[in-house]
Formats: structure tokens, sequence, C-alpha cells
């Protein structure tokens, strides 16, 4: 328990790093940090692949076009839609967002997936979908604040930033929901194997989001300074630590921590990626966070672990064979 608590911990604190970059390269498009955080991951799935080329060659066709699609939305889009909302409306309401993940999930494969995986009951899902949105009211209402007393303060580009972060909760929870669909109808084949094929296929895509980027930017006429900007060296070290801790040793020390734990308490361990990336923001802004925001966070976090210690109720088939 306790080696397996560490481990989810060392993931939270390497998955808060990806809230940073956008902070910490605020002249940077979005969208050129999420191709070339997904063109490092792509390089250093090439090797993991080769190890494991015996299994790749048994998946066929449709199964790369789904791990294309998985790449796509789940890595591509949505990073483009994170490091975007970060620029807009600073990290703690994206990150606050971001963290009821776990809820909204359970809520989509509620209504999804209820016949197979069994019911959540709507009344006890209640008061913590309460607790996360007081959570987040208290969060916006001191982001809010502190932009109405900024002398150039854009409340539009503020609210951009919420709906941008909405796009990618929705990203994300339609990723986990597909990505187990295909675990299930492929119980014979190696989680660590699809996990490869998803950074093989993100690579191609990778690559031609920054051509398609560099070639858009050139025909607007764009005055950024294409391919690594006028920062390259800082550019190119933060993607490959963001490849390299983030999305390959991170989700190594998550899948450590899930062989170790208990579904139910790893569920609840996914706090520690938005505790990790709201201390990353505070300690970048070089100031604590207001008591408001303190209690925001802990209403966010109450509500997470109570939505995650429901247990689904089996739900009666309907209809019965004649």
């Amino acid at each position: 328990m306790l080696t397996g608590t560490l481990y989810a911990l060392a993931a939270g604190l390497l998955w808060g790093l990806v809230f940073v970059a956008p902070l910490l390269l605020p002249d940077y498009p979005a969208a050129l940090q999420s191709v070339g955080r997904y063109l490092a991951f792509g390089l250093i799935a090439l090797p993991l692949a080769w190890i494991d080329r015996a299994n790749l060659r048994r998946l066929s066709r449709a199964d790369w076009k789904e791990a294309l699609k998985l790449a796509a939305i789940g890595n591509l889009l949505y990073y483009v839609c994170l490091a975007s909302a970060i620029q807009r409306a600073g990290a703690p309401l994206p990150t606050m967002i971001i963290g009821t993940l776990p809820v909204v999930i359970a809520i989509s494969a509620n209504l999804r997936d209820h016949r197979r995986d069994g019911r959540l009951p709507w009344r006890k899902l209640a008061p913590s979908l309460l607790l996360i949105a007081l959570g987040i009211a208290c969060v916006n209402r001191v982001e809010l604040e502190a932009l109405r007393a900024q002398p150039d303060a854009d409340a539009s580009r503020y609210l951009q930033g919420a709906l941008l972060a909405i796009v990618a909760v929705a990203c994300w929870t339609w990723y986990p929901l597909r990505n187990a669909d295909w675990l299930r109808a492929h119980p014979d084949r190696s989680p660590r194997t699809w996990a490869t094929a998803q950074g093989v296929a993100t690579l191609p895509l990778a690559l031609a989001g920054y051509a398609l980027l560099w070639g858009g930017m050139a025909v607007a006429g764009s005055d950024f300074a294409m391919p690594l900007g006028p920062r390259p060296w800082f550019f190119v070290g933060l993607m490959a630590c963001i490849g390299l801790f983030a999305s390959w040793i991170g989700t190594l020390c998550w899948n450590a921590a899930s062989q170790r734990l208990p579904t139910a308490l790893a569920g609840q361990l996914i706090v520690f990626e938005t505790l990790a990336a709201l201390a990353y923001a505070f300690i970048l802004r070089g100031r604590a966070p207001e008591p408001l925001t303190m209690l925001g966070i802990a209403l966010l976090i109450a509500g997470v672990l109570w939505a995650v210690r429901i247990r689904p109720e089996t739900t009666v088939a309907e209809g019965h064979a004649a």
C-alpha cells in the first residue's frame, strides 16, 4: 500500500508538469506546445515499439485507426485546449475544472455503460457534485477579483479559457471510455502494447500538425520564429522533459501504482495531479493562494473523494427471454 501510494504521488507530481509549460511559454502558441510535447513523446515511444514489435504486428488496420483517434483527441486536441485555457485564464481555474475529471468520467460511464458496469445512484452523487461546484465557484471568484484589479484585464479572454478547459475535460472524458471499450473487446491484448501503439500513432499526427502549423503561420504572415520560436533551446528542453517525465515516466509510475492498489483507492489518488499543478502554479506566481482558493481546493478534493467511494449498483436487465 505504501509503495503504491508513493508511485501514485510520483505520477501526480510528474503529471502536474503539463500545467506549468503554458505558463513558462506564454509567447508560444498552444498548438505548437501540443505538437512539440507529443512529438517528443512519439520519439520516446519508438524504442519501446521496437522492443514490443512482435505484439504490435498483431494489431489490425482497424486497431491502428482506433489508436490514431485516441491519440488525436486524447493527446493532441486535449493538450491544445488545456494549454490555451491556461494561457487565457491562468492556471488555477483550468486546473480545478480538469480536476473534476474523475467525477465527470464516472457520470458519463453511468449514462453510457450502466448495463455493463452497473449504475451509480444519482442521489449519492448529488452531494459530491454540489461540493465540486462550490469549490470551482470559490476559485473562480478569487480569480475574477484578481482579474478586475488589473488595468488591462480582458474578461472575454478569461471566459474563453474556462470554456477551453471544459472542452479539454470533454476530450479526456471521451478518451478513457473509448480506450476501455477497446481493452474490453480485446482481453487477449497487452495494455502495455496498446499504450505503445498510441504513442507510435501520436508521432505522425504530431509531425503533420507541426508541418500544418508552420505552413499556416507562413501563409498568415506571422512573425513568430518557426520552427522553434524565440527561445529554441528552452522550448526543446521543456518539451523533451514533459514528453519524458510526464508522458512516459508518469504513466509508468501510475501503472505501478495501479498494480499495487485497489482500484477504488487509485481513483482517489488522481487528485495528486490537481494538487501538484496548483502548487506549481502558485510557486510560479510567488505567493500563497488566498484563503477562499484554499477552501475551493478543499471542496473539490472532498467532492472527488466522495464520488469515487460510491460503488455501482447492478441494474436489472430489461426484458426476459421467452
